[in-house]
């Protein structure tokens, strides 16, 4: 594991075009992604153990973002070959454990997460309506620890300021989680 943390948000960039294959047999695209409010792309695989520390409370926040009209979609970029887990069958696994309530699509050629420039797992990337990046930074201040009942839900209250005001807080904190695991070609 390769602990990495994200840069500072690009305020304003533009969400880059996808079409991927999801675990549910359909392909999605930015289109079918996003909300009315905006959208939430993550970055994530099965294997990061920073990601199984949080990922009971992505499937809350993005549940909980999709009534605010924020759409989320899950994005695993990384190359399996090294870490099997992240394999397209576990991929449906989780995804149907988890009973995750976004697409979980998967990004084989990592074209999609050079796009974003995508750096760990979790990565966290919040879209307004119009698809300008307003939130970079990390789902709360836990890290790989269970959250405390008052942890403050650092992206659940980003995307909801962004929800209703189109932009997100001037203070982020990086994510920090397991760097991308990039094909050798």
């Amino acid at each position: 594991m390769v602990r990495t943390t994200t840069p500072v948000c690009e305020f304003g960039q533009h969400a880059t075009p996808f079409d991927l294959p999801g675990v549910d047999g359909r392909r999605h695209t930015l289109d079918s992604a996003r909300g009315t409010n905006g959208l939430l792309v993550m970055f994530i695989c099965n294997h990061c153990p920073f990601v199984k520390a949080v990922l009971d409370r992505i499937v809350r926040d993005t549940a909980e973002l999709a009534t605010l009209g924020i759409g989320s979609i899950a994005v695993m970029s990384n190359d399996p070959t090294d870490h099997p887990e992240d394999g397209w069958d576990h991929m449906v696994r989780i995804a149907r454990e988890q009973s995750f309530p976004f697409p979980y699509v998967a990004d084989a050629d990592q074209s999609v997460a050079r796009a974003y420039g995508a750096v760990c797992t979790p990565d966290f990337f919040g879209f307004d309506a119009d698809l300008a990046l307003r939130y970079r930074g990390r789902l709360d201040a836990s890290g790989m620890q269970p959250a405390p009942a008052d942890a403050t839900r650092e992206l659940f209250e980003a995307m909801r300021q962004v929800a209703r005001t189109g932009h997100g807080p001037e203070q982020q904190y990086p994510s920090i989680g397991c760097s991308i695991k990039w094909r050798d070609d």
